[in-house]
């Protein structure tokens, strides 16, 4: 079956079969930055945007994407250009392994897209999805809270 997909602001259609997973997809095409962990839905390691909403790759067919928009890590931000969640997370040292991190990062986008003011306790939900095995998630708590000031340029 054939379908059409918007990844990172690129509309491209793809032939596949109607069991292919999301994440089977986006990795066959070089979206690399979307990782496998545990295939079963518990990790988000495998968190995409589609329709600017958070979903799970790995339990995510395909073929019910027909037609919609998807963002991956690839298309939040770039080395010359990153998004101030990508900056944040490093200055903040949220990023240990790294294995986790695009996942939260999609994550933290679709959250601050709805809410640019977060409290605490939303970030936390938002980030409640993403397994990270490094950290007690501060750091990233931290580096969402102040990537949300500075895009209401508060600092």
């Amino acid at each position: 079956m054939e379908i059409e997909l918007e990844i990172n602001g690129k509309e491209q259609f793809f032939d596949i079969e109607p069991s292919l997973k999301l994440l089977d997809l986006l990795r066959r095409e070089g979206y690399l930055g979307t990782k496998r962990g545990c295939s079963e839905g518990h990790c988000g390691s495998c968190t995409v945007l589609v329709d600017g909403e958070p979903i799970l790759g790995c339990l995510t067919f395909a073929a019910r994407m027909d037609g919609k928009s998807i963002m991956t890590i690839e298309g939040l931000g770039t080395a010359e250009d990153p998004h101030p969640l990508q900056t944040e997370f490093v200055d903040k040292g949220a990023v240990q392994c790294g294995y986790c991190v695009p996942g939260m990062l999609l994550s933290a986008k679709s959250m601050l897209d709805k809410n640019p003011d977060p409290e605490e306790d939303e970030i936390k939900r938002a980030l409640d999805g993403n397994y990270c095995r490094c950290t007690g998630y501060v750091k990233q708590i931290e580096a969402t809270k102040s990537a949300a000031e500075k895009m209401r340029g508060v600092s």
